[in-house]
């Protein structure tokens, strides 16, 4: 019998092979052309997107690229049919959206990490204990008070706030809610060019126990690897936030931001020519605390997306294998083998 096993064992692995190999049939592509993603920049952002560009690639057959570009930019791409998804987006969050989606020419689909979160933050070393520099420090209405610990080093008699980068929809509502709180006399709105500058400047920060008041969000792998603090904002109210997605107001409101709902984003062309894959896509979900892992493994080993998104499909099957019909996730599997 043990000479027999090896044997035995070695049959069965190519049956289960020519299995998996007679049901992986070669797929033909719900859209009829190349699907276009929003070449997203940050960690999640990239994440997602190579996830969904290999499920549409190794499931389904479809040739895929990416286009990149900042979040507005990438929403009127959308809007356009320029690009066909953008796998993570930030539905409601700036008045291109807003629009589009009122006349049907976007579409929020699905849900695929829940829990997201955003707001402005400091390092808990800077409010916590009574010998805290900021201790007190709790809201956004205290900040005028700790202007100096925050000092801009370019104009030193403002603090500085790190808002997000130039292009992003954030750095509007930023923008606004700063002239809303009545921060513009005290502090500075710096913008860093890229998602990766600004973790940059935080991380920094942080590893030197240094003040630093900034934007940010979840799902990221700064999130979790730091002891953060968010400051307290007026309740949301949706008056408000229609004052902060505006630019242009002139006098906006503060707000709490509008909660945070990640959906992944297609264009009008994509939602009526491929139903069955926005089906898919209303299906797709990684649960937050897995999702926030996979990120901080990616930023702190410096991983390519592709070699990331193959890991979390060889490793999570019984997450994946929920989102496509049972002949998809063959062609998947045969793909990984």
């Amino acid at each position: 019998m043990p000479l027999f096993r090896p044997v035995f064992a070695a049959l069965t692995l190519v049956g289960a092979l020519s299995g998996a190999a007679a049901q992986a049939a070669p797929a033909a592509c719900p859209y009829p052309s190349t699907v276009v993603f929003a070449g997203l920049n940050w960690e999640s952002g990239m994440f997602a997107t190579q996830v969904l560009r290999d499920l549409l690639e190794q499931g389904y057959g479809c040739q895929t690229d990416a286009l990149p570009g900042n979040t507005l930019t990438m929403e009127n791409a959308l809007k356009q049919n320029d690009v066909q998804v953008i796998a993570e987006q930030w539905a409601g969050r700036s008045e291109i959206w807003r629009k589009a989606e009122a006349a049907g020419e976007v579409f929020a689909v699905g849900e695929p990490v829940r829990g997201a979160t955003e707001g402005w933050w400091v390092p808990a070393y800077l409010v916590r204990g009574a010998d805290a520099p900021a201790a007190g420090l709790e809201s956004v209405s205290d900040l005028p008070r700790f202007k100096a610990l925050f000092r801009d080093p370019e104009e030193p008699d403002k603090g500085r706030f790190y808002n997000c980068p130039s292009g992003w929809t954030c750095a509007v509502v930023n923008s606004q809610k700063l002239k809303a709180y009545g921060l513009t006399d005290s502090y500075v709105n710096f913008r860093t060019g890229a998602g990766p500058a600004l973790d940059a400047a935080i991380s920094s920060a942080i590893r030197r126990q240094q003040p630093i008041l900034f934007y940010y969000w979840s799902p990221t792998p700064l999130m979790g690897r730091y002891e953060l603090v968010q400051l307290a904002e007026p309740p949301f109210d949706a008056a408000a936030w229609a004052t902060l997605i505006d630019g242009d107001h002139p006098n906006p409101v503060g707000s709490r931001s509008l909660p945070a709902k990640i959906a992944i984003g297609v264009s009008r062309d994509f939602h009526a020519r491929a139903p069955e894959l926005v089906k898919v896509f209303d299906k797709v979900q990684i649960p937050l605390p897995l999702f926030n892992s996979i990120l901080a493994r990616m930023s702190e080993q410096h991983s390519e997306a592709a070699e990331v998104s193959r890991q979390f499909y060889r490793e999570h099957r019984d997450i994946w294998s929920t989102w496509v019909p049972a002949e998809v996730a063959a062609r998947i599997d045969a793909a990984l083998n």
